[in-house]
């Protein structure tokens, strides 16, 4: 008998381990994976998980495994800037740095801390509520825990078998993400940027020493089984053509672009969804990963005088979902403009004449930590 199981050893599972540890909470993490090992390429973590991370212990390990980012820096297909947020600003007021890191690197330093509390190859097959959670894995093992915490990603088992909520939507976008090991120019240092194109994308910032991420969006009518991303990017600047034919095919994966349309209820007794399971938002802000953070963190302020869980799950709910639901359509709307077909120039010339003391507040609001 557990008395808590966190379901997907993710970004928002490890996290939330951290933080119960932190508290001397006792819990199990159930990882499908055979290791804790990458998944997907790059990540941002904004000032917002940082100022988290920070709380932990684990910010300076975070800072020294990845980059720091300057600005975020929103241009044409030739580079030249339509819209740009300086967060060097707003470093000093948070006292952290916005970073740029392999998704691999984060989850081997969330899980340094906690890992004799991770199980790992341990693929969730089925979940019952009784008088408390029955779960069965794929290799046959069962246990039953008391308290459930749902952290296993926007196609989450916990979510559909118990919750029987979520829907998926598909924002009609195909994306590959690539990792490259090159001389990275200092121009490009410590900027991540994303260009707009005609029904594409183009994006890209240094994660390490010599390694870029970078990644590429195309509207699904531009996509095929054979389709050249040289040729399809032949209008964007030499040097992201150059970025693409460096990078080895086995170092590319393509996914498609998805979210989940918000959710009226991410919890129900003894039993949270956290992260993309509870609220999988599009990658246009940068803030999937960080939004789990702040959920790991909330729920564990909330933990610290609380000691129901379903009263602590009914608060993490309220306080949360004003936030995540605004980053999750914002996101989701920005991702359709960044993608238009046609209006190029008029929705260029619009980003262009905001000035960057807005983007400095919307910056703001999404780092100020709710609790």
């Amino acid at each position: 008998m557990n008395s808590i199981s966190i379901i997907g050893g993710g970004i928002g599972g490890l996290t939330l381990g951290n933080v119960l540890k932190q508290q001397n909470i006792d819990f199990k993490i159930y990882e499908s994976a055979p290791e804790i090992k990458t998944v997907g390429a790059g990540i941002a973590m904004a000032g917002n998980a940082m100022q988290i991370f920070d709380k932990l212990g684990l910010k300076e390990k975070i800072e020294n495994a990845g980059t720091k980012m300057h600005a975020l820096i929103i241009t044409d297909e030739k580079l030249k800037t339509i819209s740009k947020t300086d967060v060097l600003k707003l470093e000093s007021k948070y006292n952290v740095c916005n970073i740029a890191i392999h998704r691999a690197d984060l989850q081997k330093i969330l899980s340094e801390n906690i890992s004799e509390h991770i199980l790992l190859n341990k693929r969730l097959s089925t979940i019952e509520k009784k008088e408390n959670y029955h779960l069965t894995f794929e290799d046959k093992t069962e246990i039953e825990s008391e308290i459930v915490f749902g952290a296993d990603g926007v196609k989450s088992l916990v979510r559909n078998q118990i919750l029987k909520s979520g829907e998926i939507r598909n924002a009609g976008q195909k994306c590959w993400r690539g990792i490259l090991q090159t001389e990275i120019p200092e121009k490009y240092s410590h900027n991540a940027y994303e260009m707009w194109g005609k029904g594409k994308r183009f994006g890209f910032v240094k994660l390490s020493e010599n390694i870029l991420y970078w990644y590429a969006l195309v509207n699904e009518k531009f996509y095929s089984d054979d389709i050249d991303l040289l040729e399809t990017f032949r209008e964007f600047h030499p040097d992201i053509l150059e970025m693409i034919a460096e990078t080895a095919k086995q170092n590319i994966i393509l996914n498609d672009i998805i979210d989940i349309r918000p959710m009226d209820s991410w919890c129900t007794e003894n039993l949270c969804l956290i992260g993309d399971a509870a609220h999988a938002m599009t990658p246009n802000m940068g803030q999937g990963g960080c939004q789990a953070v702040e959920d790991a963190y909330v729920i564990a302020k909330l933990s610290e005088s609380e000691k129901d869980w379903n009263i602590v799950f009914s608060q993490f709910e309220k306080i949360r979902k004003k936030k995540v639901h605004h980053i999750v359509k914002t996101s989701w709307t920005l991702g359709k403009i960044a993608q238009w077909e046609n209006f190029i120039s008029f929705r260029n010339t619009i980003f262009r004449r905001i000035p960057e003391s807005v983007n400095q507040k919307q910056m703001e609001k999404i780092l100020k930590l709710e609790l």
